[in-house]
């Protein structure tokens, strides 16, 4: 896990720690209606236990997103199942909790994601799999370059459903890195 803090102009991304777990589960808590069907964050302190002791795993870089105004924690952000080899990959997941959409902190979350995985990770692909109801997230992907590139059925089992998605991804020969 990197305790390494990436800065723009409204957000930052930093490890999570301990100390965090109450406004976590809160913010958790607050967006479970918003966040059903789509992801689930940690809601009691054993989940975010967990949640830590996953971070722990060198195949994944996870952190927060918190907004620079106030420090408020507005949600993660992870790249799992890091590879390396002839594949050079990760898996992008992300969710902002409610109140905290529409002001620009996933899109400046995930160029700061991108940023870490293609100059301090090396990657060389980042793939994202959405669900094709699921407009924000694939209208911040778009803004950040990702690329369509398949559909995928019954992809992954969220709230007790096989769910589609639609498969995104970004290489770094086509990532612009913007600068902060």
């Amino acid at each position: 896990m990197t305790r390494k803090v990436l800065r723009a102009k409204r957000a930052y991304l930093r490890a999570p720690e301990p100390g965090d777990c109450g406004e976590y589960i809160a913010l958790s808590k607050r967006s479970e209606k918003f966040h059903r069907g789509l992801i689930k964050m940690s809601r009691t302190s054993e989940e975010f236990e967990g949640y830590l002791e996953r971070c722990k795993n060198p195949a994944n870089a996870n952190f927060l997103i918190c907004r620079a105004s106030d420090d408020a924690i507005a949600g993660m952000i992870n790249l799992s199942q890091i590879f390396y080899g002839p594949f050079c990959n990760a898996y992008l997941g992300y969710g902002l909790g409610v109140g905290f959409t529409g002001q620009g902190l996933m899109t400046e979350a995930i160029t700061l994601i991108l940023k870490h995985a293609f100059v301090d990770l090396k990657l060389h692909r980042v793939e994202a799999n959405v669900q094709p109801e699921n407009t924000a997230s694939i209208a911040v992907l778009k803004r950040n370059g990702f690329k369509r590139e398949g559909y995928s059925e019954k992809y992954l089992k969220i709230g007790g459903r096989w769910r589609d998605h639609e498969r995104w991804a970004m290489v770094k020969e086509n990532w612009k890195p913007v600068q902060n």
